[in-house]
């Protein structure tokens, strides 16, 4: 066999090998138990500064699939779905007998409309690195995630850091996202007009997932 032919068969297997493995990436399932989405709530107003601290509600996750390979981020994909109808105001810095109304107008038809829309989903577009890696840096890595979030029957794009961790068939994702009620046909409740709930919502997440 000349010389030449050989390198080119070597160079066309090599090139076979690495599109199979872009072609099948990790699989990991979300595991809902580990999983955890944190809702930030803020207040506007001439009063607001005595109506009380945040809101804090947190979104459970129904169930995700996450497909990565740390060589080839760019063809990474996530969907994440959520229940809005298990969404719930943690209490946090709140008198307690405020928890239950607040409770119960988010999930009203005046915010959710969680009868209509009992389902929230996210789905990535694209993968991109935040910056070059070397292969010793495989197992943590930045990347910044563009999608779309379903929300309140409104689907937009949205644009978020998520720093990520593999650590053996377990991935761990922490991130965080701004979206404006008002896009998702969402009016901010707002009490005699004194005290407002703020339109941006501030989003930090913690999403767990197993190799399958």
């Amino acid at each position: 066999m000349r010389p030449h032919i050989g390198l080119a068969i070597l160079t066309i297997a090599l090139g076979g090998a690495l599109q199979v493995r872009a072609a099948n990436p990790r699989a990991f399932a979300v595991d809902p138990e580990r999983s955890r989405l944190l809702i930030e709530v803020g207040k506007s107003g001439a009063f607001s500064a005595f109506a009380g601290h945040l809101h804090e509600v947190e979104a459970p996750v129904a169930s995700g699939v996450v497909h990565l390979d740390p060589a080839d981020l760019p063809h990474a994909d996530v969907r994440l779905e959520f229940d809005a109808t298990a969404m719930r105001v943690t209490g946090k810095g709140e008198p307690p007998g405020d928890v239950p109304k607040v409770q119960q107008v988010m999930l009203s038809d005046q915010v959710l409309d969680v009868r209509r829309y009992p389902k929230i989903t996210l789905e990535s577009t694209s993968v991109s690195p935040v910056s070059s890696r070397t292969p010793d840096t495989t197992t943590m890595f930045d990347v910044t995630i563009s999608g779309t979030l379903a929300l309140h029957g409104v689907t937009q794009a949205f644009k978020a850091p998520v720093s990520v961790r593999l650590d053996g068939d377990t991935l761990t994702a922490t991130g965080k996202l701004s979206i404006k009620q008002t896009d998702y046909g969402i009016k901010p409740i707002s009490v005699a007009g004194v005290v407002n709930v703020k339109d941006a919502l501030n989003i930090t997440f913690t999403i767990v997932a197993r190799e399958r």
